[in-house]
């Protein structure tokens, strides 16, 4: 990591002060990737304390473990919807868990998987996006060089840390992040990052 922060710090020192203002890069990727997916689709576009609630009863269904795809599929959606997931969510984690029980979709696999390969075939699966599937590669698997364009919290802090008028595209802020490979996915925590200060500063 510590090579990361010196590429970083280098290459972009307007990010450089970002990294020295943050201090240690805390990241963890890891974790089961089947758990993983499910949450991340649980947490889409809810709030945090909502979302755990959510997760909260949802775990309580199978005693506190988090359930195998069969397990899952075994557990009838009224059920699932009644720990407060939509019938929407409700199919798409069932979609996940189906693809993955069959085979279709080899979790193991996609470890070995270059990063657009990971997000075609995670695409595949109702429900999961391209920011899905990102999130996935930065915070399960571990990738470094990922730059998720779609996130609005980067967006967000882009547009504050390189002083823009307006939130940046996609091509603008891929011109930005140039510099930083191979470590795109360590500054875009950075920028998450300096947004907490923004809000505390501001």
């Amino acid at each position: 990591m510590k090579e990361a922060i010196l590429h970083l710090t280098r290459a972009d020192p307007r990010l450089g002060r970002i990294i020295r203002s943050v201090g240690d890069y805390t990241i963890e990727s890891g974790g089961e990737p089947f758990q993983s997916l499910v949450e991340a689709i649980m947490y889409q576009q809810l709030a945090g304390s909502a979302a755990d609630a959510i997760h909260g009863r949802f775990l309580k269904i199978y005693k506190g473990s988090f359930p195998t795809p069969a397990r899952l599929l075994k557990t009838p959606a009224e059920k699932l919807r009644a720990v407060g997931l939509s019938g929407r969510k409700t199919e798409y984690i069932r979609d996940l868990a189906a693809r993955v029980h069959s085979g279709s979709i080899d979790l193991a696999a996609l470890a070995r998987m270059g990063d657009e390969q990971v997000v075609e075939k995670l695409t595949e699966v109702k429900g999961i996006g391209r920011w899905t599937a990102e999130m996935f590669l930065i915070f399960c698997l571990g990738r470094p060089d990922v730059l998720p364009v779609g996130d609005l919290g980067l967006r967000r802090a882009m547009q504050k840390a390189y002083l823009l008028r307006s939130l940046p595209e996609p091509d603008k802020m891929e011109k930005i992040a140039t510099p930083w490979r191979p470590y795109r996915s360590v500054a875009t925590w950075y920028l998450w990052k300096s947004l907490d200060r923004f809000k505390t500063i501001g």
